[in-house]
């Protein structure tokens, strides 16, 4: 089916259809600031985002085609395209620009060198990916990029039966209100956890009350739900008691604390070793089809058509690649000489930038076609820029504050680059199944890049003033993780390096662990980067996921007794992309609500005279398995209706 797809795309190449409309480009910015924030409160909250190219293909066909009766799959496409390339470009800043302010080094988020760092590292992104477009995309048979494939997919569908917007804004609402439940009448616990103590040390477990996580791990599936539970049990489950084993546990105060004290502080540290292995080992595995797409990009490739250039052929001109990558590289050299006190500090920092980029937009382009957007190790290359970055500054002379800001400053451009390059291979992917005009495309993620990058710094500045980044309510775990390293590599700082090699070992045993099941066939695969995360989480962070991840299983088992698999799990992903951005909303419009001055929460329950412990919990617990029940009769909905 892919292959025929290849060569008759939905609108044939000489079919002229509106696409780059004015009516898609403000619909697409619209969506692209409003899941750009959403995606920035997700990121710090959970250490991962998810894709908005699903969710706004569907919302921008319920709008352009359900009421302004007017919309082409160009169209919805160019919607989805821009509006995709914020949520990428959010989880490029907040895994790292968080740490400068984690790390010290800033007291604030600084507008300008925020949002110029976020412009030109998502801009890199687009205009790297350019020249590797046709090699990629196009002639790579073992790259079917998943998510691109699954959004074309839909967007035909939609072309046809409609798009199904009404599972998305439900579930915003059920997002708001249960988010409102948790942050703003506090009647639902944000987290249900207990420890105690068994023999000679103490055990921990709990879980969030989170259905953003919930429908983050119903989106990325079982798999990667039960790895990143793997992690988090590694962690809490089999590591804390370990350590207290052979460490001792307090005879007094709160064994709960204890626990998030010896992972803050110790274990959490493992996931370290375990993201570098997972980042080197990515590189190594597809070494070979980096160098093709490299090549391509260094070399260029001219068409040998001697007439002219099909509408789905058709790239941006070189010429204004080049200009605007030019342009790019000398704004990030004018913010680094802005923020580094010598220009000798800004060469170098440009130069280590401009060469990792190049290199991981080709490593996240390929990747993602590999095993898709939620298995994209932006971790690992952004801990690799890290250290290649802080190499060369440390040999420049550079320690101190200084050289943790340019090592930062280095890695915060090229996670950009590295997760634009991944969402945007996926919405060409999507646009080459459609037959999308690529330069069209192309422009459509310039845009979408710059208008939402100017939201990032104030939604992190408001998230930072509410709650605190790096803290419990917004644990940051990416950026935290960047800041330990950095401090490392500049100050006298230390980092509980035993840690970090017995990560380095599950790492390598995992790598073995995958191989094995890669040359059996196998469906369940051990990669290492969702456990590396889930191991850096706290372990009520991997519990909802873990959940999401059976509900799709199991909507899946008992929907392919009728042969409607795909379309029940297609609606629980749009169900559960809206917990997501409900919740997300609702989190950012309680944190204006807390710096607006008013105290949140409210303690309802304490106001009523009602108990709270034990009765909270369960009460925590019913409406959360609510949820869950209502995800999984959404996603059953057409199954149960034939019943």
């Amino acid at each position: 089916m892919e292959e025929q797809r290849k060569f008759v795309p939905f609108v044939p190449p000489e079919k002229s259809v509106a696409e780059f409309t004015l009516a898609a480009i403000i619909l697409g910015v619209v969506l692209g600031t409003i899941m750009t924030a959403a995606n920035t409160y997700a990121g710090l909250y959970a250490g991962m985002t998810v894709s908005a190219s699903i969710p706004a293909a569907v919302i921008s066909m319920g709008i352009l085609r359900g009421i302004f009766r007017r919309g082409t799959i160009l169209e919805n496409n160019v919607v989805q395209t821009i509006a995709s390339a914020g949520e990428s470009l959010a989880a490029g800043i907040i895994f790292t620009i968080p740490a400068l302010v984690i790390v010290g080094v800033w007291h604030e988020f600084k507008f300008w060198p925020v949002t110029i760092i976020a412009i030109s590292g998502g801009l890199l992104g687009v205009l790297f990916m350019i020249p590797l477009r046709r090699t990629l995309i196009v002639e790579e048979k073992e790259l079917i990029y998943p998510e691109g494939l699954a959004c074309a997919e839909v967007l035909e569908v939609g072309e046809t039966k409609g798009s199904g917007i009404a599972y998305i804004f439900t579930a915003i609402g059920i997002g708001i209100v249960y988010k409102s439940l948790v942050s703003v009448l506090s009647i639902i616990r944000g987290t249900v956890e207990g420890a105690w103590i068994a023999g000679r040390t103490a055990y921990y477990f709990g879980s969030d009350m989170s259905v953003l996580l919930l429908g983050i791990g119903y989106i990325i599936g079982v798999n990667i739900g039960v790895l990143v539970f793997i992690g988090g049990a590694l962690g809490w489950i089999i590591g804390i008691p370990i350590y207290g084993a052979l460490n001792g546990i307090p005879s007094e105060g709160s064994l709960v604390d204890w626990a998030y004290d010896i992972w803050s502080t110790q274990i959490r540290y493992m996931g370290v070793g375990a993201m570098i292995v997972g980042g080197l080992w990515s590189i190594v595995r597809i070494r070979s089809g980096i160098a093709k797409g490299i090549r391509d990009a260094l070399f260029g490739r001219e068409h040998l058509e001697t007439g002219p250039i099909p509408r789905t052929e058709q790239d941006l001109k070189q010429k204004l690649v080049l200009l605007l990558t030019a342009i790019t590289i000398a704004s990030v050299f004018g913010i680094y000489l802005y923020l580094l006190p010598s220009p000798g500090m800004a060469v170098v920092s440009t130069i280590s930038m401009v060469i990792a980029g190049f290199f991981f937009v080709a490593v996240s382009s390929y990747i993602v076609g590999l095993v898709g957007s939620s298995n994209n190790p932006i971790s690992g290359m952004t801990i690799c820029t890290i250290l290649f970055a802080s190499g060369l500054l440390l040999l420049a002379g550079m320690t101190g504050s200084q050289g943790i800001l340019a090592s930062l400053g280095v890695a915060g451009v090229v996670c950009c680059a590295a997760a634009t390059a991944g969402d945007i291979s996926q919405d060409l992917k999507t646009g080459y199944l459609v037959g999308a005009t690529p330069r069209r495309q192309q422009l459509s993620q310039v845009i979408g890049v710059v208008a939402p990058a100017f939201v990032i710094a104030p939604v992190l500045t408001v998230l930072h003033k509410a709650y605190g980044i790096g803290s419990g309510e917004l644990p940051a775990p990416q950026a935290t993780l960047f800041a330990s390293i950095a401090r490392a590599m500049f100050t006298e700082a230390e980092m509980p390096w035993n840690m970090v090699k017995i990560g380095a070992g599950i790492g390598v045993g995992l790598i073995i662990i995958d191989e094995v099941l890669r040359r059996q066939g196998a469906r369940f695969r051990a990669h290492v980067m969702p456990v590396a995360v889930g191991i850096y989480l706290p372990l009520g962070l991997a519990v909802p996921i873990l959940i999401g991840g059976f509900a799709q299983l199991f909507v899946r088992k008992v929907a392919r007794k009728s042969a409607d698999e795909e379309a029940a799990v297609h609606r629980g992903i749009l169900f559960g992309s809206g917990l997501i951005a409900g919740e997300a909303i609702m989190g950012i419009v309680v944190a204006l609500l807390i710096v607006a001055g008013i105290t949140l929460p409210v303690p309802v329950l304490d106001l009523l005279h009602l108990p709270t412990g034990l009765f909270q919990n369960f009460i925590s617990v019913f409406f959360f398995i609510a949820v869950i029940i209502t995800l999984i009769l959404v996603s059953l909905r057409h199954e149960r209706s034939r019943r």
